[in-house]
């Protein structure tokens, strides 16, 4: 439960997401968030550093640790999915939206 309350506040995701390939500094991070506020950023990187699934370098950059990395491939299928949702979603009314739910 504690990962869902983690994960399921706004932009936690977002920030691992983007965290993913490689360290960014505060100001980086927030541009690629669609420049979310500062204090909002602050409080995630707060969160997700106590929760030891992102770390601050020596140079003020944040990555993620090895528990962030593992979070992150814990996340791939979704990932998958959602490109899978967005692209029938992009082709419109396809034959599985005649089928109905499954």
């Amino acid at each position: 439960m504690a990962a869902l309350d983690l994960f399921g506040r706004r932009w936690s995701l977002r920030v691992v997401w983007e965290l993913r390939a490689e360290p960014l500094g505060f100001r980086a991070l927030q541009e690629r968030c669609d420049a979310m506020s500062s204090s909002v950023l602050r409080q995630r990187l707060t969160e997700l550093l106590e929760a030891r699934l992102v770390r601050q370098l020596p140079d003020s950059t944040y990555a993620l640790t090895d528990l962030g990395r593992a979070a992150h491939q814990a996340l791939r299928p979704l990932d998958v999915w959602a490109e899978r949702w967005a692209t029938e979603l992009t082709a419109g009314s396809g034959a599985d939206s005649a089928e109905g739910p499954r």
